[in-house]
């Protein structure tokens, strides 16, 4: 006994030596399905960087990632069927009538002027305290406050999500999502302003615009749609989807119903595909996606888009709509990542000039994907749907 008292004692002294000689924290990451691997913050950035993706999973180390494969997971164990034509198409153009690019690029002018939007920082949970506060302005402005609700969820680091509900007459769920943090190579010195597009201002603007015009909409409002829908603004994605994952994990213990989850994300590039005289495409992510809400995806896109939709892949991890994919809910992702005015390698620098790569009719175009899709789904009266 007395030997045991001195290793507990020994092993207690090594723990507050490491504390006082600065030892740096330790999170396990999933680099892909299966591979594991403990890591410090800084490496996290680094491996960011390099353009590996992961999740940081050091809170839920008992997660099952064989359930995410590369090619439609859902399709045995998770059987959802989607819509095989649009229905909704006078409701749907009326509506789109009313997307604003002014309003899109109002709203990202507005979340670049923070410092940084580093979910550990103070100006990151200044960034997602606007966002809440916005979308709440918009649901007074609509005259929704009474049947619409936004509330924050909080998390163990400074950054909030913010989650919009519109209540439908089931508790089948669509969840339109975008993260809102950002990271650059310089956050853990506090040098740079972090990066405001690649890190998808871009597309937390565009589906806040989706849900203001969606607004409009007065019998969804009141609650008469078929199914319930949620607009999503994630923290902490850049950290290994650490906001999305702490949402669709409280989702699975709650037993919530989602039945689609559809995330844009680092939108509105097209200047490359342009400058290499290719076609403006909306790129539909077919890896760790659903193949059936992909098909439906790419026939909103059809009805209701400009343009054209191309297919793309984008590996593990590669943004929130692997989260929902992990927590075993249908999911899928639109981006415009192949964009080659978007590299990787640039991706964190010094990126206030991004903005100006921005093409706000694409954005628009994203934004009539989004409006088809989620009032689309919206009415969609899911088979063994019980209310």
């Amino acid at each position: 006994m007395k030997f045991l008292h001195v290793l507990v004692l020994i092993a207690f002294m090594l723990m507050a030596l490491r504390v006082i000689a600065g030892e740096p924290t330790r999170y396990l990451i999933e680099l892909s399905p299966g591979i594991q691997r403990w890591v410090t913050e800084e490496e996290k950035w680094k491996l960011g960087l390099s353009g590996q993706r992961f999740m940081d999973i050091t809170d839920a180390q008992d997660t099952d990632s064989t359930i995410v494969q590369i090619q439609s997971p859902w399709d045995g164990d998770f059987p959802v069927t989607f819509p095989s034509k649009c229905l909704m198409q006078d409701k749907v153009r009326q509506l789109a009538g009313r997307l604003s690019k002014d309003a899109m690029r109002l709203n990202l002018h507005k979340l670049n002027e923070f410092y940084n939007r580093y979910y550990m920082s103070e100006y990151g949970r200044l960034s997602s305290r606007w966002v809440l506060e916005r979308v709440e302005d918009l649901v007074k402005e609509a005259g929704a406050d009474g049947t619409v609700t936004v509330m924050a969820f909080t998390h163990s680091w400074p950054q909030i999500s913010t989650i919009a509900r519109i209540q439908g007459r089931t508790d089948n769920t669509i969840i339109i999502g975008a993260h809102q943090d950002s990271i650059t190579p310089y956050e853990l010195t506090r040098q740079n302003v972090s990066a405001i597009g690649p890190e998808d201002g871009s597309g937390a603007v565009t589906i806040m615009e989706v849900f203001s015009t969606l607004l409009n909409d007065k019998d969804v409002v009141r609650g008469l749609a078929q199914n319930t829908v949620e607009f999503h603004w994630y923290s902490g994605e850049s950290a290994g989807l650490l906001g999305s994952q702490e949402i669709f994990r409280s989702y699975v213990e709650n037993g919530r119903k989602v039945k689609g989850m559809i995330q844009q994300d680092m939108v509105g590039y097209i200047q490359g595909t342009l400058n290499a005289g290719k076609p403006e495409t909306l790129g539909v992510v077919t890896d760790y996606t659903h193949f059936g809400l992909n098909t439906f995806i790419r026939t909103v896109i059809d009805e209701y888009c400009d343009i054209p939709w191309v297919m793309l892949q984008c590996n593990f991890a590669c943004s929130g709509h692997h989260s929902a994919a992990q927590a075993g809910y249908p999911s899928a992702l639109v981006t415009d990542l192949s964009d080659s005015a978007f590299d990787r390698k640039y991706e964190h620098a010094n990126t206030r000039d991004y903005i100006k790569l921005i093409s706000y009719d694409h954005m628009l175009q994203h934004a009539k994907l989004t409006l088809g899709l989620v009032y689309e789904l919206a009415h969609f009266k899911f088979p063994n749907v019980t209310s």
